[in-house]
């Protein structure tokens, strides 16, 4: 199949999620976006040196049969998007993707296919299945960057570097959570974790912190680790990373921000929850995540997501 790729048209997003290097008897081929690798100063004729062809935006969405986009496909995008068309990378169906599900895979019957670090799934009209031969926690290290990179953004923008006096909350046990560890330990030990099976202790001290720091995604409506009624018991100026970037579940109200405004202010607490914060480090990353989609999906012919749900 013709799998293409786009630049993603989301605001600050840098990461390139398909490096020449890692193109190695693909079973798909290959059209790559004009000036797709351009953040990290790679030209198009380093992709075409290994097999790959260079079109337009528009040339891409009107001849592939699958569209790789790491971030959701912006509204500009909407017009080219054709019945049956596949759209594969992180496209959050309960989360942020939510409308585009609703008002463009919906009605075009296309198929997404959202690569989940832990449960990558194909979603088709009222069908969803696991895509059971990618291993669980593929991308890893995207989710341990995010966290990393997520608290020092914060921190930086919040203006104030943590010491041992500082009362830190990191909640969960995953990968965000860990990168989220690795760097606000670097400043200080005053960190106590929490776990899922640990909320309501955390609830019930939830007062006691200057920093929480959130890795836990829910899914569920309605299910929140902070309610609106916690947040009100908070510490004047206490600074929530939700490095998960779960808006508005994880912690009730809350919403997304971005790279350029990361940082805003509701009553007397802080919020910092950017989406896409490993963007930040995006050479590291891209590397990471090039390489991992390259022998989990791009590798295969991209023809088994269709089979899954049309059989």
């Amino acid at each position: 199949m013709k799998l293409g790729f786009i630049i993603p048209s989301f605001p600050n997003e840098r990461r390139v999620a398909l490096l020449p290097e890692h193109v190695d008897n693909f079973n798909n081929e290959l059209i790559i976006e004009h000036n797709f690798g351009m953040s990290l100063g790679i030209s198009d004729e380093s992709y075409e040196a290994v097999g790959c062809k260079i079109a337009s935006r528009e040339e891409i969405f009107l001849n592939c049969d699958a569209i790789f986009s790491l971030k959701l496909i912006g509204e500009e995008d909407y017009k080219y998007l054709r019945k049956n068309q596949m759209i594969i990378g992180w496209t959050h169906p309960f989360g942020s993707g939510k409308k585009f599900m609703e008002e463009q895979a919906n009605i075009k019957d296309l198929i997404i296919v959202d690569l989940d670090n832990v449960h990558p799934t194909v979603y088709y009209k009222n069908t969803a299945k696991r895509i059971d031969w990618i291993r669980p926690n593929f991308v890893k290290d995207n989710s341990f960057i995010a966290g990393y990179s997520s608290t020092l953004h914060a921190l930086l923008n919040f203006g104030d570097i943590p010491n041992s006096n500082t009362n830190i909350a990191i909640l969960g046990s995953g990968n965000v959570s860990q990168g989220a560890f690795c760097a606000i330990s670097k400043f200080s030990n005053n960190i106590t974790l929490f776990y899922r099976k640990t909320m309501d202790e955390f609830i019930n001290s939830c007062h006691k912190f200057d920093i929480i720091i959130n890795g836990i995604e829910l899914d569920k409506d309605g299910l929140h680790i902070l309610t609106l009624d916690d947040q009100k018991r908070l510490k004047k100026n206490c600074l929530i990373i939700d490095a998960a970037a779960n808006a508005g579940k994880a912690i009730e109200g809350s919403v997304n921000t971005s790279l350029n405004d990361p940082i805003y202010k509701k009553g007397n607490v802080y919020y910092y929850v950017v989406n896409n914060s490993p963007s930040i480090l995006f050479r590291q990353v891209s590397s990471k995540i090039s390489k991992a989609f390259s022998e989990n999906v791009y590798k295969k012919d991209v023809k088994i997501f269709k089979d899954l749900v049309m059989k």
